[in-house]
This record gives structure tokens, C-alpha cells and sequence, in this order.
């Protein structure tokens, strides 16, 4: 019976994947969920599962630094497992992790694409199976992505570019320098341009993490501005600060934690 571990830091994902797993594929056994990257490791390594859902980013460690830690330190006598990555961005390297020996799915987890990955480990695990040996050289794998992403060598290029964002039925590609501002709501983020709004899968912290720092300030805790589009910083007859944007006509609160940055407006 094949064997998997689920490592990911949002409850509600980890037990819809579970569910999902366990549907598509019901020979498997979840031996173990993790809710951070360390216990991911720790767990990974007691009970060696034949594959591992990682989340790539995780309090502790991301879904990288586990799976590297992991081939590091898994015994010699036993077959590396197979690694799946869980993205909430398709701009993380997807060409990357299409030409490596691991797989990728992107949040929320769509049935069809879990039935092609539950697919290919399939094969992968059959002892027959030409696709049966682990990768030559994860690291160096991991090493590539790793750098696709922009996380290789500190590069200031891991900022993203591009925002894809779904607008009803389509997905719209958006240039980063467009964007007004990011808002979250409940389960996505809003991508707010001149042309009006459209929705990120992912949460405000994943994004911010991919974001020009220098360009894009958080005001609060649910809002990331484009400088670049701000017009002014002002405050109402209570003092509560909010920033004017250059050609929107809301106002975007901005919380104590940040008002330092607007001093000089």
C-alpha cells in the first residue's frame, strides 16, 4: 500500500486535499499530516512515506528547504520518495517543476490535475515502471527551482512581474506595475487596476512575499499600495490617516503600524 505524508499549514487545505487524495486514490495511506516544516521533516523521516504533499511555503521551513532536508538525511537503503509540490502561484517556475522527477499542483486543488499526478505516482512506484527510480539528483533539482523562483542567490529578480488573476471565467494576466492596490478578502486577494478588480488565489502574506518591497508598501493589514500610484497621505478630523490614489477615488486606511512610512508625504 502506498504511503504519503500531507504537509501544510492551513487545516482547512490540508483535510481537502486529504479528502481529495483519498477519493482519486484509494490504495493510499496518510500516514502522517504536518503543519509546519520542521514537523514535516521529523515526521517524513520516522515514518518514510512513499510521497510527500508538500506546501512550498510553511511556518518553520518552506516545502523546498523540507524536501532538501529529507534527501539529505533519508536512509541509504530505501527509495527517495516522490515529492509534490502545493503552489498557490502558477508563476512559481511551473517549467521547472515540469521538467524535474517531482510534481506540482496549485491551490485550490483541482480533481482533474490531482488524478494526473496520482497518475504519474502510480507509475513511478510500480516496481516494474521504467519511471520506478528516484531522481538523480533532487538538490540539484530543488537548486533550480530554487532560482526560477528567484530564491537561488538573493537575486533582486525573484519579484514578480506578472500577476494572473481570475476575472469571472478567464484569467487575466496583469503587469505589475498596473496594479493600485491588493486587498484581501476572505479566501482570495483583489487585484485593483484602472480597468477595475480581479482575484488572486493566494493569501495577502504569499503575495507580499513575491512583491518589489521598494514599490509596494503594506498600509494594513489587508492592503498592499503601488507607491507609484499613490497622490497623497491625509488625514481626516480624528487623525486616522488614509492614502489618495492618483486615479481612483477611494480612500485606503492606514493602520498606526504603518503610518511612519507616509511622515514625509
Amino acid at each position: 500500500m502506498p504511503t504519503a505524508l500531507i504537509a501544510e499549514d492551513e487545516p482547512l487545505l490540508a483535510e481537502t486535499l486529504a479528502a481529495e487524495l483519498k477519493s482519486v486514490w484509494p490504495a493510499v495511506e496518510i500516514v502522517a499530516r504536518a503543519g509546519d516544516g520542521l514537523s514535516a521533516v521529523e515526521k517524513a523521516l520516522a515514518l518514510l512515506p512513499d510521497v510527500l504533499f508538500l506546501d512550498i511555503r510553511m511556518p518553520g521551513l518552506t516545502g523546498l528547504d523540507v524536501a532538501q532536508r529529507v534527501a539529505e538525511r533519508w536512509p541509504a537503503d530505501r527509495s527517495a520518495p516522490e515529492v509534490v509540490f502545493v503552489t498557490a502561484y502558477d508563476q512559481y517556475a511551473v517549467d521547472a517543476f515540469e521538467h524535474a522527477a517531482v510534481d506540482y499542483l496549485l491551490k485550490p486543488v483541482e480533481r482533474g490535475r490531482l488524478e494526473r499526478t496520482v497518475e504519474r505516482l502510480e507509475r513511478r512506484l510500480a516496481p516494474s515502471s521504467a519511471e520506478a527510480s528516484p531522481p538523480a539528483d533532487l538538490q540539484r533539482l530543488l537548486g533550480e527551482i530554487r532560482k526560477a523562483m528567484g530564491q537561488g542567490d538573493g537575486a533582486a529578480g525573484g519579484a514578480l512581474k506578472v500577476i494572473r488573476a481570475a476575472v469571472g471565467n478567464a484569467v487575466r494576466l496583469i503587469p505589475i506595475e498596473e496594479v493600485f492596490y491588493f486587498q484581501a478578502t476572505d479566501k482570495y486577494v483583489s487585484v485593483v487596476t484602472a480597468d477595475g478588480e480581479a482575484l488572486l488565489r493566494t493569501s495577502l502574506k504569499e503575495l507580499t512575499d513575491q512583491l518589489d518591497p521598494d514599490r509596494f508598501w503594506q498600509i494594513h493589514r489587508g492592503t498592499v499600495v503601488n507607491v507609484s500610484q499613490v497622490r497623497a497621505a491625509v488625514r481626516d478630523r480624528l487623525g486616522r490617516l488614509s492614502v489618495q490614489l492618483k486615479s481612483r477615488t477611494e480612500l485606503l486606511p492606514v493602520s498606526r503600524q504603518y503610518a511612519d512610512r507616509f511622515k514625509q508625504m
